[in-house]
């Protein structure tokens, strides 16, 4: 078992989202949706023989990607960014924020997102399209399937909910 569904919303993904000022209910179920199919809500942290790190298995030439491709141009939004991550370890070894920095992390994961200009957000409890988000922005290689998120959005996020 992985972190709890509604702890994860309220105490990292909510607080980063608002902090970055991209909050929305739409990103929030996404991003619980992510981390449930890509780690089992933090069952995994790196899976064997994997370069993916964290509970949103974020690859270390991603992260440097969303760095140089994505905020190189958003310098307001990359300040931000950097004061989420641990001053001395993120100079060290920035990927490993990736596996323990759960609010760094959750930032990263969002912008993977936002940085396609095809993005757009859509109702947020329709988990179908959250999965076609989450195939086409997110984890897009071949063996990437819909059903799959589905089935761990239901499993891990629905029936562990308070809320459900």
């Amino acid at each position: 078992m992985g972190i709890c569904p509604d702890e994860l919303r309220h105490y990292v993904i909510k607080p980063t989202l608002d902090y970055i000022d991209m909050w929305s209910p739409f990103a929030e179920n996404l991003l619980l949706g992510t981390a449930a199919q890509e780690s089992g809500l933090g069952f995994y942290l790196k899976r064997h023989k994997q370069r993916s790190l964290g509970i949103y298995c974020i690859t270390p030439m991603m992260h440097k990607n969303i760095w140089d491709r994505y905020l190189v141009k958003h310098s307001d939004l990359a300040s931000k960014i950097r004061g989420l991550a641990s001053q001395h370890e993120f100079l060290a070894n920035p990927h490993a924020e990736l596996a323990t920095n759960l609010s760094y992390a959750t930032a990263i994961a969002w912008l993977i997102y936002k940085r396609n200009q095809n993005f757009i957000e859509s109702e947020p409890s329709n988990i179908y399209m959250l999965a076609k988000c989450w195939r086409r922005f997110y984890h897009v290689r071949p063996q990437a399937h819909l059903e799959s998120f589905i089935q761990h959005y239901q499993t891990l996020i629905l029936n562990n909910s308070e809320a459900a």
